[in-house]
Protein backbone atom coordinates (compact mmCIF):
# COMPACT_ATOMS: atom_id res chain seq x y z
CA UNK A 1 0.00 0.00 0.00
CA UNK A 2 2.90 2.12 0.86
CA UNK A 3 4.89 1.99 -2.27
CA UNK A 4 1.87 2.22 -4.02
CA UNK A 5 0.81 5.65 -2.62
CA UNK A 6 4.54 6.59 -3.18
CA UNK A 7 4.26 5.98 -7.07
CA UNK A 8 0.89 7.39 -7.07
CA UNK A 9 2.53 10.51 -5.63
CA UNK A 10 5.49 10.58 -7.35
CA UNK A 11 3.78 10.35 -11.08
CA UNK A 12 1.61 13.26 -9.31
CA UNK A 13 4.52 15.39 -9.06
CA UNK A 14 5.50 14.43 -12.33
CA UNK A 15 2.26 15.58 -14.25
CA UNK A 16 2.34 19.31 -12.16
CA UNK A 17 5.71 19.99 -13.01
CA UNK A 18 5.49 22.33 -15.54
CA UNK A 19 7.20 22.16 -18.84
CA UNK A 20 9.86 24.10 -20.52
CA UNK A 21 8.37 25.28 -24.04
CA UNK A 22 11.05 26.93 -25.29
CA UNK A 23 13.73 23.75 -24.43
CA UNK A 24 12.73 22.63 -28.33
CA UNK A 25 13.34 26.19 -29.55
CA UNK A 26 17.23 26.77 -28.35
CA UNK A 27 20.11 26.14 -30.24
CA UNK A 28 22.58 23.19 -29.83
CA UNK A 29 24.60 25.77 -27.82
CA UNK A 30 21.97 26.82 -25.33
CA UNK A 31 21.33 22.82 -24.97
CA UNK A 32 25.43 22.23 -24.52
CA UNK A 33 25.21 25.14 -21.99
CA UNK A 34 22.29 23.83 -19.77
CA UNK A 35 23.62 20.27 -19.51
CA UNK A 36 26.92 21.81 -18.32
CA UNK A 37 25.37 24.05 -15.52
CA UNK A 38 23.07 20.28 -14.83
CA UNK A 39 26.85 18.18 -14.75
CA UNK A 40 27.99 20.97 -12.66
CA UNK A 41 25.03 21.19 -10.36
CA UNK A 42 25.52 17.30 -9.55
CA UNK A 43 27.48 16.66 -6.30
CA UNK A 44 30.76 14.78 -6.80
CA UNK A 45 30.91 11.29 -5.71
CA UNK A 46 32.50 10.83 -1.61
CA UNK A 47 35.03 9.47 -1.21
CA UNK A 48 35.04 6.17 0.37
CA UNK A 49 34.72 5.63 4.41
CA UNK A 50 36.31 2.75 5.81
CA UNK A 51 33.12 2.42 8.07
CA UNK A 52 33.15 -1.02 10.03
CA UNK A 53 29.81 -1.06 11.92
CA UNK A 54 28.05 -3.73 9.02
CA UNK A 55 31.24 -5.79 9.70
CA UNK A 56 30.88 -5.43 13.42
CA UNK A 57 27.40 -6.02 13.55
CA UNK A 58 27.79 -9.19 11.39
CA UNK A 59 31.29 -10.48 13.15
CA UNK A 60 28.99 -10.08 16.13
CA UNK A 61 25.82 -11.88 14.41
CA UNK A 62 28.02 -14.96 13.02
CA UNK A 63 30.81 -15.44 14.96
CA UNK A 64 30.73 -13.54 18.15
CA UNK A 65 32.39 -10.23 20.18
CA UNK A 66 33.90 -8.11 17.00
CA UNK A 67 35.86 -6.04 19.85
CA UNK A 68 37.79 -9.26 19.92
CA UNK A 69 38.02 -10.11 16.15
CA UNK A 70 38.62 -6.44 15.07
CA UNK A 71 41.62 -6.35 17.85
CA UNK A 72 43.42 -9.23 15.87
CA UNK A 73 42.27 -8.38 12.87
CA UNK A 74 44.15 -4.63 13.07
CA UNK A 75 46.81 -6.22 14.75
CA UNK A 76 47.73 -8.60 11.90
CA UNK A 77 47.46 -6.03 9.36
CA UNK A 78 49.89 -3.72 11.25
CA UNK A 79 51.91 -6.87 11.53
CA UNK A 80 52.59 -7.61 8.13
CA UNK A 81 52.67 -3.76 7.10
CA UNK A 82 55.45 -3.60 9.43
CA UNK A 83 56.76 -6.98 8.13
CA UNK A 84 56.92 -8.13 12.11
CA UNK A 85 57.48 -11.73 11.97
CA UNK A 86 57.26 -12.53 15.30
CA UNK A 87 54.13 -10.09 15.70
CA UNK A 88 52.17 -12.04 13.00
CA UNK A 89 53.35 -15.72 14.53
CA UNK A 90 51.87 -14.53 17.29
CA UNK A 91 48.29 -14.40 15.80
CA UNK A 92 48.18 -17.62 14.66
CA UNK A 93 46.31 -20.79 15.76
CA UNK A 94 48.78 -23.40 15.91
CA UNK A 95 48.90 -25.90 14.53
CA UNK A 96 48.92 -24.56 11.33
CA UNK A 97 48.34 -26.07 8.40
CA UNK A 98 48.92 -24.86 4.64
CA UNK A 99 50.11 -25.80 1.23
CA UNK A 100 52.93 -24.42 -0.37
CA UNK A 101 53.77 -25.91 -3.99
CA UNK A 102 51.52 -28.47 -3.85
CA UNK A 103 53.12 -30.14 -0.43
CA UNK A 104 51.35 -29.88 2.97
CA UNK A 105 53.60 -27.93 5.49
CA UNK A 106 52.56 -28.03 8.83
CA UNK A 107 53.65 -25.49 11.42
CA UNK A 108 54.00 -26.65 15.47
CA UNK A 109 54.53 -23.08 16.81
CA UNK A 110 55.11 -19.41 16.52
CA UNK A 111 59.14 -20.38 16.39
CA UNK A 112 58.59 -22.63 13.52
CA UNK A 113 56.07 -19.81 11.87
CA UNK A 114 59.38 -17.28 11.80
CA UNK A 115 61.55 -19.39 10.18
CA UNK A 116 59.05 -20.42 7.53
CA UNK A 117 57.87 -17.15 7.15
CA UNK A 118 58.76 -16.06 3.88
CA UNK A 119 57.79 -19.33 2.19
CA UNK A 120 54.05 -18.92 4.19
CA UNK A 121 53.40 -15.29 3.85
CA UNK A 122 53.63 -14.85 0.09
CA UNK A 123 54.04 -11.30 -1.17
CA UNK A 124 50.28 -11.72 -2.74
CA UNK A 125 48.97 -12.97 0.68
CA UNK A 126 50.93 -9.65 2.41
CA UNK A 127 49.60 -7.50 -0.18
CA UNK A 128 45.92 -8.86 0.11
CA UNK A 129 46.41 -8.46 4.01
CA UNK A 130 47.67 -4.85 3.75
CA UNK A 131 45.22 -3.32 1.49
CA UNK A 132 42.01 -4.95 3.13
CA UNK A 133 39.78 -2.39 3.77
CA UNK A 134 37.70 -3.16 7.46
CA UNK A 135 34.56 -2.23 5.75
CA UNK A 136 34.97 -4.30 3.24
CA UNK A 137 35.84 -7.56 5.28
CA UNK A 138 33.61 -11.03 4.16
CA UNK A 139 31.95 -12.75 7.41
CA UNK A 140 30.41 -15.88 7.71
CA UNK A 141 30.89 -19.20 9.30
CA UNK A 142 33.94 -19.73 8.39
CA UNK A 143 35.47 -16.77 9.63
CA UNK A 144 36.55 -13.50 8.79
CA UNK A 145 37.78 -13.67 5.32
CA UNK A 146 40.77 -10.79 3.53
CA UNK A 147 40.65 -10.32 -0.57
CA UNK A 148 40.02 -13.31 -2.03
CA UNK A 149 40.23 -15.85 0.81
CA UNK A 150 44.19 -15.01 0.75
CA UNK A 151 43.75 -14.62 4.87
CA UNK A 152 41.13 -16.08 7.35
CA UNK A 153 40.46 -15.16 10.89
CA UNK A 154 38.22 -17.57 13.34
CA UNK A 155 37.60 -17.96 16.71
CA UNK A 156 39.25 -21.50 17.86
CA UNK A 157 36.83 -22.98 20.75
CA UNK A 158 38.87 -23.35 24.09
CA UNK A 159 35.29 -25.50 25.27
CA UNK A 160 33.32 -27.71 24.30
CA UNK A 161 30.57 -25.36 23.94
CA UNK A 162 32.57 -23.08 22.02
CA UNK A 163 31.57 -20.46 24.12
CA UNK A 164 35.25 -19.27 24.86
CA UNK A 165 36.86 -19.01 21.72
CA UNK A 166 40.60 -17.61 21.04
CA UNK A 167 40.58 -15.21 17.96
CA UNK A 168 43.37 -16.69 15.72
CA UNK A 169 44.76 -16.16 12.27
CA UNK A 170 43.59 -20.06 10.97
CA UNK A 171 44.29 -19.50 7.17
CA UNK A 172 47.24 -18.21 4.68
CA UNK A 173 46.81 -19.22 1.52
CA UNK A 174 47.45 -18.45 -2.41
CA UNK A 175 43.77 -16.80 -3.45
CA UNK A 176 41.75 -19.32 -5.48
Amino acid sequence: MKTTMAALAALWLAACTPANPDSAAGTKDEATADHAVDAAAEPAPLPSVDDPLAVNQAIDDVLGDHVRYEAVIRQLQQAVTANDRAAVAALIGYPFSTVRDGQSLTVADADAFVREYDRIMTPAIAEAIKRQKYSELMVNYKGVKFGSGEAWVNGICKDDACKDVDVRVVALQPAP
